[in-house]
Formats: C-alpha cells, structure tokens, sequence
C-alpha cells in the first residue's frame, strides 16, 4: 500500500485523546488517523450491483418475545 502525506486540522480534544492512547499502546499516532481514513472510505463506497441477499421467511412476523425466548433457549443449550 502506497502511503501519500496529508494534512488534517482535527479538535485539540480529539487529538489529546489520540496521543494519549498512542503512549498507553505503544502505537504511532498515524496509525490511528490511518485507521480512521480507512474507515471514512470504506462508509463512501458504493456498489452498482444489487446485493443478493437472501429473504427468510419465519412464517410471519417475528415478536420481541420471540427473539428473548429463541436467545434464552440458546443460552440455556450452551450451559
């Protein structure tokens, strides 16, 4: 990945936040805007082609009480 130097005016608070985590980790400061860059592109793609994602049916509409009873069963399997 080739890597192009910029400069980006960013809220002192936020900046003290980034220093501040990049001494407790022992991690650069670019590190975390180059993480944050990645993370703005990626919420700026579009994709032309329509998504093929496929439709379940549960055989009508699924309650809350559905969803609480399904997740209490899951827990009480895994115990």
């Amino acid at each position: 990945m080739a890597l192009k130097k910029t400069t980006v005016m960013v809220d002192e608070e936020d900046l003290a936040l980034i220093k501040e985590a990049a001494a407790r980790e022992g991690r650069p400061e670019s590190e975390y805007f180059r993480e944050a860059f990645h993370v703005a592109a990626l919420r700026t793609r579009r994709w032309d082609d329509d998504w093929d994602i496929p439709r379940l049916d549960f055989g009508g509409p699924v309650t809350d009480e559905d969803i609480d009873r399904a997740v209490s069963d899951g827990v009480a399997d895994a115990e």
